[in-house]
């Protein structure tokens, strides 16, 4: 006879209602062991799980349960009689033995994070955002009569046909008239579109660190125009750098009495300063988008270099091959020019992506070799949860209602009615 059965052989209806009793209080219970109600008798190996109660649940929502075993570390290191481990300061200090398991790890997590696929979604992101950001940085100068300066740029950087499509945005932006409240509120519509690529692109960072988006709406947005409007800045710097001619720095320099000096010390420091502007915008990516407290600059620019130098590599083989292995012109025509220019975006996405899952095996490498668990997860702490902690009551409230529909069979969905029954 089943333990769960009355003498006449059916189900104890207030045995039921015990057993349903339960996983609503473990539901409403914020922290529990978990238990594995597929084999009877038997445990799971974690211990500060989510509800409802069984290793489904974790599975379910597995960032979370990282956040918990991160919330965990901090209270055993951080409190009064906390065991604080000191970590390194420095990533040359890593052993040869440690970096060579981060660089395998990178890949592995690589391909684990599915990054291919961030990098296509991130690709349609920056040709989407492409048009608003130039409407944006012309608008800015516009303001203060400088708008022709991005043009002759522009005619400087891209070919003749692509200047022809171009123009009549241009010329749409710069002939506003005045700075009243419309220009300025077209100004703010290019960085809304134009930071979706930050917004996407903090996602990533969020699925290659493992933790969900805990930051609410209202702090994010404000916070990806800033990271929009910076990115807007630099690639300005770095574009004037390209395109001055030496004529303009051999004049500044008759200017302050340097002559051809000027020239000279220009055409050697504006490589240097470029990679600089670059690598600027590589770390501010790393540092600000993802919703964890990053270690510091020095843990972040070793992905912001290799991102780089493979960006340098990889646009010299995209060269290289168009040039010698292909006949995009043959076969896409007028086309060509837009198809290997999406290709090379492609690749500079994935590169980036790489880079920050550099960057993150760094950091558990960092805390490995420190003595701190940090196989599965890496224990950096949130910067905020509380909408993530919001996200994931509506949905345990969603679960338990399936649940109350299987105790009962389909007759009510109420979990608070079902146990009543």
């Amino acid at each position: 006879m089943n333990e769960h059965s009355d003498p006449q052989g059916q189900p104890d209806r207030s045995d039921r209602a015990d057993r349903v009793e339960g996983a609503l209080r473990a539901h409403r219970d914020r922290r529990h062991p978990i238990e594995d109600h597929g084999s009877p008798g038997s445990a799971a190996t974690y211990t500060d799980q989510l509800q409802v109660g069984t290793i489904a649940a974790a599975a379910d929502q597995p960032y979370m349960v990282k956040n918990r075993q991160r919330e965990d570390y901090a209270e055993i290191t951080g409190g009064a009689h906390g065991r604080r481990r000191r970590k390194l300061k420095s990533p040359v200090k890593l052993t040869g033995k440690t970096l060579k398991y981060s660089m395998k790890r990178t890949i592995a997590e690589f391909a684990r994070d599915g990054c291919t696929d961030l990098a296509a979604g991130l690709t349609y992101y920056t040709v989407l955002s492409i048009f608003p950001a130039l409407i944006a940085l012309v608008s800015l100068l516009s303001l203060v009569g400088q708008a022709n300066f991005l043009e002759d740029t522009l005619s400087e950087l891209v070919e003749p046909s692509t200047m022809d499509t171009l123009q009549p945005v241009l010329d749409a932006v710069t002939s506003a008239q005045g700075a009243g409240l419309g220009l300025a509120l077209g100004i703010l519509t290019a960085l809304w579109t134009a930071s979706n690529y930050v917004n996407a692109f903090s996602r990533s960072m969020n699925r290659i660190y493992e933790v969900e988006e805990g930051r609410s709406i209202l702090k994010l947005r404000p916070l990806f125009y800033l990271i929009t409007a910076v990115l807007i800045v630099l690639v300005a710097v770095s574009a004037v750098l390209l395109v001055v001619s030496g004529g303009l720095a051999e004049a500044v320099g008759n200017t302050v009495g340097l002559g051809s000096t000027a020239v000279t010390i220009f055409n050697w420091a504006k490589y240097p300063v470029l990679l600089l502007v670059v690598v600027l915008c590589i770390a501010l990516l790393y540092y600000a988008t993802p919703n964890l407290s990053q270690p510091g600059v020095r843990w972040i620019s070793g992905g912001a270099l290799l991102a780089i130098v493979v960006m340098i590599l990889a646009t010299l083989g995209v060269a290289f091959y168009v040039s010698n292995f292909s006949n995009y012109s043959a076969t896409y025509g007028t086309l060509a020019g837009v198809i290997i220019f999406l290709i090379w975006i492609y690749i500079m996405n994935l590169v980036l992506l790489l880079g920050a899952e550099f960057d993150s095996e760094l950091e558990r490498g960092r805390q490995l070799q420190s003595g701190i668990e940090a196989e599965r997860t890496i224990m950096l702490p949130p910067r905020e949860m509380k909408t993530a902690e919001k996200k994931s009551k509506k949905y345990e409230a969603l679960v338990a209602q399936g649940q109350a529909l299987r105790v009962t069979r389909g007759e009510t969905s109420d979990p608070e009615a079902s146990w009543r029954r």
